[in-house]
């Protein structure tokens, strides 16, 4: 049944230059009319951008006042920077946290290894933000299964009861391009008893190889039939940013009339893209 009004949320990644950082906050005030729910930022593989997420995350809730939720990762950090990271957020008036393992600076599929005097899995951040203070926590869902679970379905949803019952209420999941798979994720968890509210992540494409690059890292699958489309557009910039505008804006009923409370759009710090997808949803006046 879908909700009468879905949320809107946003997610953007710390820039790594004074360039990059013009770029962001130019999307954020491009986006800003759009009054999002709440905005997140991201962390780097292996913890690489843990310092800019923590300056960017405050940054943007002291100039916006949008909830804003910050990544926080297992990697490269012992239990106590992570602890202090978790207190200054606090202090900065920010009360929402996205607790992740994270993956290795080599990849999603690179073997784990752990920080010593560190944490091993998401589960166990969940617990430390929930102890450190009055947190909403979420953590992340894969509708295609995680690229280290190797097909196991099944595995997937025991992770996320875990991460639920140490504290986790809501989940976003990695790009949803297919809205069967994220329906089958929501309804094996509804079937184990979950009351995690699941977001599905929505992310416009615009550049060709860069998706089919995130593809890979992620593990996330493309049904062929949209994979070919944009194939054919490969060396058109143009036609597959309208392409991508079009299969997300697809996808957002999709998963709505599948029973989404909302859409997160993973804007790689751009506008466009994402405001024309909220423009052409056909729920757009409740939002």
């Amino acid at each position: 049944m879908p909700v009468d009004k879905p949320t809107i949320s946003f997610e953007f990644f710390p820039p790594k230059d004074e360039q990059g950082e013009k770029q962001l906050w130019r999307a954020i005030d491009d986006l800003h009319a759009i009054k999002p729910d709440f905005v997140s930022v991201t962390y780097g593989a292996g913890g690489s951008t843990r310092h800019r997420t923590v300056r960017i995350a405050c940054e943007i809730y002291e100039r916006t006042g949008f909830r804003t939720i910050a990544h926080l990762t297992c990697v490269g950090s012992t239990r106590e920077e992570l602890a202090d990271i978790l207190l200054h957020y606090k202090a900065s008036g920010i009360n929402d946290v996205l607790a992740l393992r994270g993956d290795p600076a080599d990849g999603p599929t690179a073997s784990w290894t752990p920080t010593v005097g560190g944490l091993d899995h998401a589960n166990q951040l969940v617990e430390l933000a929930a102890t450190i203070g009055d947190f909403v926590i979420g953590v992340a869902a894969f509708p295609d299964v995680h690229p280290a679970s190797n097909g196991n379905f099944d595995q997937d949803i025991d992770v996320m009861l875990r991460k639920e019952q140490a504290g986790a209420t809501f989940a976003i999941t990695q790009f949803v391009f297919d809205g069967r798979s994220y329906a089958r994720l929501v309804d094996a968890l509804k079937d184990r008893g979950s009351s995690l509210t699941v977001y599905p992540g929505i992310m416009p494409v615009t550049n060709y190889k860069q998706i089919k690059r995130m593809l890979e890292l992620s593990g996330g699958h493309m049904p062929s039939s949209i994979l070919e489309r944009f194939d054919h557009f490969q060396d058109d910039p143009q036609s597959v940013k309208a392409l991508g505008i079009e299969v997300a804006t697809q996808i957002c009923e999709e998963v709505y009339q599948a029973g989404a409370e909302g859409f997160h759009f993973y804007t790689l710090n751009s506008a466009t893209a994402t405001a024309q997808v909220v423009a052409n949803l056909s729920m757009s006046s409740q939002i």
